[in-house]
Parts: structure tokens; C-alpha cells; sequence
């Protein structure tokens, strides 16, 4: 598993709903997607209390042939690179993903809570650490799914959950999901 994030900033007086129909229009594009596990089309928005008006879709990957299609095969990332400019893409090495009990429900909300490894340590005793939480957030009411993936470049662990509602008191930056596409979460579960 593979997980894989890019940002679009926006203006403070971006319209959003542009955002929203271009997912509704084109989300469904990525819902047979071969060696896409989960792709989360995630908005931030000031006029719900964001900090920013941002579009951030999230991927797991079940295999990077597919996130390499999906980049540079012509056709998906290219129609974010016309409408926005190329943005920088962030990628993790899967750690770890399990569903929630809720995962046949509808995603509504997500959370993203990154952390910096320590320099001076081990990184099996945090990424170990980062499992447990895992196992204990893929039980909470409310969740869809969740994952923990690192980025050895800067030693940076990510933990993404999809979650059914509001979630609750949890780290990290908070997202509208506008569309969730699981061609294949049953590979991504294994």
C-alpha cells in the first residue's frame, strides 16, 4: 500500500462550489480505477471554519503501477495540472490500513495528523507505536477506515482516517469528503 496526497490552495473568496461540481462531475472517474484501494476527494472550507479553502484528494494505493498511471499515464493528474497548475505530490510507504466497522457506510469526514519521527531514534519503536493507535482507532464508532504510512525521506508518519460522520476529538487537520471511490478495497484490506 501506497498512500499519496497533493494540495490545492485556494483563495479566501474561491467560489468552493466549483470544487464540489467538479467532483460530482468527474469523482466517479476514479471508481474503477485498477490498483486504487481508496481515493478521497477532500475539501477544507472557510465558509464551514477552515483555516483555508483548500482541495486535497487522499489515496491508498494498492500498487504504484497504478499511482504512476494515474500521474504521468496521461488523462487523471493532468486535468488537475490544466486547472490548477502542477502541484507538489506527497507520498508515504504503507505501514498499515484496516477498515472500521463502518466502512460499508458512506465516508462524510476525514482527518490527516502528521508527525515528525524523532532524529535520534529507531524509527520500528514509533512506526510499532503508530500500528497500535491503528488497531484502536480502526475500532471507534464511526470509522470507515484507517491507515498509517511513513515517508523515510523525512521520517514523517501519517495517520489518515475516513470516518461516517463528524469525527471526535482526534488530532490533526480535519476534511469534507466530497466523494469516496474503492475500486478495490478488498486487496487494500487483504
Amino acid at each position: 500500500m501506497d498512500a499519496m496526497q497533493y494540495e490545492v490552495n485556494l483563495p479566501a473568496d474561491y467560489d468552493m462550489g466549483i470544487i464540489r461540481r467538479r467532483v460530482e462531475t468527474l469523482g466517479s472517474k476514479t471508481d474503477d480505477f485498477d490498483g486504487l484501494g481508496v481515493k478521497a476527494y477532500l475539501v477544507q472550507d472557510q465558509a464551514n471554519g477552515a483555516a483555508v479553502n483548500q482541495y486535497a484528494p487522499f489515496y491508498l494505493w494498492n500498487d504504484t503501477a497504478g499511482m504512476s498511471r494515474f500521474l504521468w499515464g496521461g488523462g487523471f493528474f493532468t486535468g488537475i495540472c490544466k486547472s490548477f497548475g502542477r502541484p507538489s505530490v506527497r507520498h508515504w510507504a504503507g505501514a498499515g490500513v484496516l477498515p472500521g466497522a463502518d466502512v460499508d457506510q458512506p465516508a462524510a469526514g476525514a482527518t490527516k495528523n502528521v508527525q515528525l519521527l524523532p532524529p535520534d531514534v529507531d524509527p520500528a519503536g514509533p512506526v510499532a507505536e503508530a500500528l497500535e493507535v491503528l488497531r484502536r482507532t480502526a475500532e471507534m464508532p464511526g470509522v470507515h477506515s484507517s491507515a498509517i504510512a511513513v515517508d523515510p525521506a523525512r521520517w514523517e508518519l501519517v495517520h489518515f482516517t475516513l470516518w461516517t460522520g463528524e469525527p471526535g476529538i482526534v488530532p490533526g487537520t480535519r476534511y469534507q469528503v466530497l466523494h469516496l471511490s474503492t475500486p478495490d478495497t478488498k486487496t487494500l484490506f487483504g
